[in-house]
């Protein structure tokens, strides 16, 4: 990218209300609230990425809402595919009680998949989508050879210095290890440019996290051994965790990526914000992240305009 470049990216899995319990009916109710957050993003010129779920992209309350916003180039519209609610239906034997990965199903049953929500989001949006993000964050060589077959140009799938490996699917497979993955932009294969969510490794201590005595231990644990941090606000929030990493991407000139879950912006969507004021604190700490990356010049982009200067810049060389 060009030395001057500074870019925020911002990517929302745009999906279901309250996916985190097993039990939950596929309702969509969180696009209503949607638009707020949208009309956030313009007011400082950011440009969100809506990762989108087979059944987001059955609301026509979002499909009307969003397919302007991204003709007028204010939004995109990428792919976010849940294996478990995402047509054809396969039943995977039920050995855990737990979201099943997409890799945990047959090939053939990843690739109809993957067209099924490909061929939806192209008929409702009027726009073949090019990013993608995996359900539950695991990919593997099959899955990324379907999204060239079927022309996706860029995955943000990969989060840096994560193990997911512990965490299991429906037929107990584990998810992806990304702990030796880069933190920079990548190809992952010959034409899918991996744009890693932003996670940075470093010592701090979240106040909030520490008012109980197994909180204070946690947290005194984390800051010996250094913790993951990304720059998606959780019930914790930790601002002064965010601000030193978009400080080191700064620094190093490097992109920065937000990532947060639509149902996440609607109370009582997530098990993070249960109630209408959990979502206004959340809304304050989006606001004053949102001004720290505009005083420190970033812009925003998309994820196809970040491959498209990539791509410009890899020519230029």
């Amino acid at each position: 990218m060009g030395k001057n470049s500074k870019h925020f990216i911002i990517t929302i899995d745009t999906e279901e209300d309250n996916q985190w319990n097993y039990d939950q009916k596929d309702t969509t109710l969180n696009v209503d609230f949607l638009p707020r957050f949208q009309e956030l993003a313009e007011k400082f010129g950011f440009k969100p990425v809506y990762l989108t779920t087979y059944s987001m992209a059955l609301n026509s309350k979002f499909v009307d809402y969003f397919k302007e916003k991204q003709n007028k180039g204010l939004c995109e519209i990428g792919m976010h595919l849940h294996a478990w609610n995402n047509p054809p239906e396969y039943v995977l034997p039920k050995i855990n009680k737990q979201r099943p990965y997409l890799i945990e199903y047959p090939t053939n049953i990843m690739e109809d998949k993957i067209k099924k929500l490909d061929d939806l989001i192209t008929k409702k949006f009027g726009m073949k989508a090019i990013s993608h993000r995996s359900g539950r964050w695991a990919i593997n060589e099959d899955y990324l050879k379907l999204l060239e077959k079927y022309n996706y140009k860029v995955d943000c799938s990969v989060t840096p210095h994560v193990d997911w490996h512990k965490m299991f699917g429906q037929t107990k497979i584990g998810g992806t290890n990304y702990k030796k993955s880069s933190e920079k932009e990548y190809f992952i294969t010959d034409k899918i440019l991996e744009v890693p969510v932003t996670i940075r490794r470093l010592r701090i201590l979240e106040k909030m996290r520490m008012k109980t005595l197994k909180g204070f231990v946690k947290e005194c644990i984390l800051y010996v051994t250094k913790k993951s941090q990304w720059i998606r606000p959780s019930n914790s929030f930790c601002i002064d965790g965010m601000k030193k990493v978009i400080d080191k991407c700064n620094k190093n000139n490097e992109y920065v990526m937000f990532m947060i879950h639509s149902s996440e912006l609607m109370p009582g969507g997530s098990p993070n914000f249960k109630t209408e004021e959990s979502i206004e604190k959340l809304y304050q700490v989006i606001i004053e992240i949102f001004k720290y990356l505009k005083d420190l010049g970033y812009v925003g982009v998309t994820l196809k305009e970040f491959y498209s200067e990539y791509i410009g810049s890899e020519k230029s060389e």
